[in-house]
């Protein structure tokens, strides 16, 4: 807010340098504060709601919904809150706001964790090394004579010998400088080494999509003539069916099972996809894949190319559209730069339409699957490694997601976006297929029963003696 503020006397200073270190501190904080909140959210949403649950799995599963819930209305209600005071104010004045919602929410989000902390004495103690070892060899011999069902927590099989105390000794320098290098290796081998490994990546291939409701496909929305308001109504849409899906995984659970129900969800988003790759080939989209989407920066930054321009109704040259799409911002279907001599063709709207209707409706099975592979984390990883396990599972939802923006990087243009859509379908695919190899690992020829008892029960029967806790 102080660089807003003072941004034009910055500007001034040292040739706009200072303004620029100051952007620079400005996003080097944002990004400390980001990974803090990711560091909050492992801490609260993945280890803290499973103490809090207890045993009752049933209970675990509706306080993952809950809060999924309350993340979509957050979702919608800020940027609408932000949007409106930016649009009827200013910048400055929905920046000041921001600092001070934070600053308040800061507050009071510290207030209910302590709170919570206090309610749950449990919260408060740690397994001991021996007591992990314990049942990490409890669960190796179940292991070795039967496979794990549904509903029954699962521990890492690990030497045991790692627990044991190690003499201490002089670490050199060059030791300490690895340390940060051994200690990311091997939060990815005990990541790898997981039962829910295979549900765990599938959950990640999921990131690797340009099918969502971000900066990329709403621009893609623009150039094929959607409105700003359209545009809004579609993402409401869309948190709405997200607020559905965590109320199917509910439901799917208590009849079908956790792991089935992923399998459920994971069926459904895809078969919603398949409208998106029928919508690459259906009148009204731009996919061609002749166009090189380099052509005109390399142009226009090496060879100095004017831009190209076409004559207006008043005899004025003006810019043409680069990738010659009719500008329809505001919801006309009218070509911009249209001559007397041209007819106003209306856009056809087919394709744009069946690929919202696919991204929308997909919303619904993809969320109930994040549940089910967050629900999977947190019931078979031990206590003391789900900080490693889930910062692990975040890496990868950000390697990939970054995959993504990098495949954006390299077909930017709405002609190329066709491919992207099919790229995206082909890596969702991919991942629903890993967590069915997980199921099928799992339940093995039980996967395709149509229904289960309770999970609890199925622990409590099953494996009498069975002393690991959720």
């Amino acid at each position: 807010m102080i660089v807003f503020w003072f941004k034009t006397q910055l500007l001034t200073l040292y040739h706009g340098w200072l303004l620029t270190m100051c952007y620079i501190l400005v996003i080097t904080i944002a990004n400390i504060a980001n990974l803090a909140s990711t560091a909050t959210a492992i801490t609260i949403q993945r280890d803290w709601i499973v103490v809090v649950a207890g045993e009752d799995r049933s209970k675990l599963a509706d306080m993952n919904a809950t809060i999924r819930r309350i993340d979509q209305l957050t979702n919608i209600l800020a940027p609408m809150a932000v949007g409106q005071i930016m649009t009827f104010g200013s910048p400055m004045i929905g920046c000041g706001f921001i600092s001070g919602w934070n600053l308040m929410s800061m507050c009071v989000e510290y207030l209910l964790l302590w709170k919570v902390y206090q309610k749950t004495p449990t919260l408060a103690l740690k397994c001991s090394k021996v007591e992990e070892s314990e049942l990490k060899q409890l669960n190796a011999k179940k292991d070795n004579d039967m496979k794990p069902a549904e509903g029954v927590q699962l521990i890492v099989e690990k030497d045991v010998s790692g627990f044991e105390p190690q003499q201490e000794k002089e670490v050199g320098c060059a030791a300490r400088v690895a340390e940060p290098f051994i200690t990311f290796r091997d939060g990815w081998v005990a990541y790898y080494n997981q039962p829910v490994f295979l549900a765990g990546m599938g959950l990640a291939f999921l990131y690797m999509t340009v099918l969502g409701f971000d900066c990329i496909t709403t621009g893609y929305a623009y150039t094929q003539g959607l409105s700003g308001s359209v545009l809004s109504l579609l993402m409401g849409a869309s948190a709405v069916t997200g607020i559905m899906g965590t109320v199917a995984f509910t439901w799917l659970r208590r009849k079908c099972g956790l792991i089935r129900t992923g399998l459920i969800s994971g069926v459904a988003q895809f078969a919603c996809l398949i409208l998106c790759a029928i919508s690459v080939f259906m009148p009204g989209s731009p996919m061609d894949l002749t166009v090189s989407p380099f052509v005109d920066i390399s142009a226009r930054l090496f060879k100095s190319e004017p831009l190209p321009t076409i004559a207006s109704p008043g005899g004025e040259p003006e810019l043409a559209l680069a990738t010659g799409m009719p500008n329809v911002l505001n919801g006309s279907t009218t070509p911009a730069h249209s001559g007397p001599e041209m007819s106003p063709e209306p856009v056809p709207l087919i394709s744009v339409s069946l690929l919202f209707a696919g991204v929308i409706a997909a919303r619904v099975g993809l969320w109930s699957f994040d549940l089910t592979v967050t629900q999977l984390l947190q019931e078979n990883v031990v206590e003391s490694e789900r900080g490693i396990i889930n910062g692990v599972q975040n890496s990868m939802n950000y390697l990939l997601d970054l995959l993504h923006f990098i495949m954006v990087i390299l077909a930017p243009n709405p002609e190329a976006f066709g491919l992207l859509v099919l790229i995206s379908v082909s890596f969702v695919a991919m991942g629903h297929i890993m967590y069915f190899r997980f199921a099928q690992k799992s339940l093995g020829k039980q996967l395709f029963a149509c229904c289960t008892p309770d999970p609890k029960a199925v622990s409590d029967s099953s494996l009498p003696g069975n002393t690991s806790t959720v």
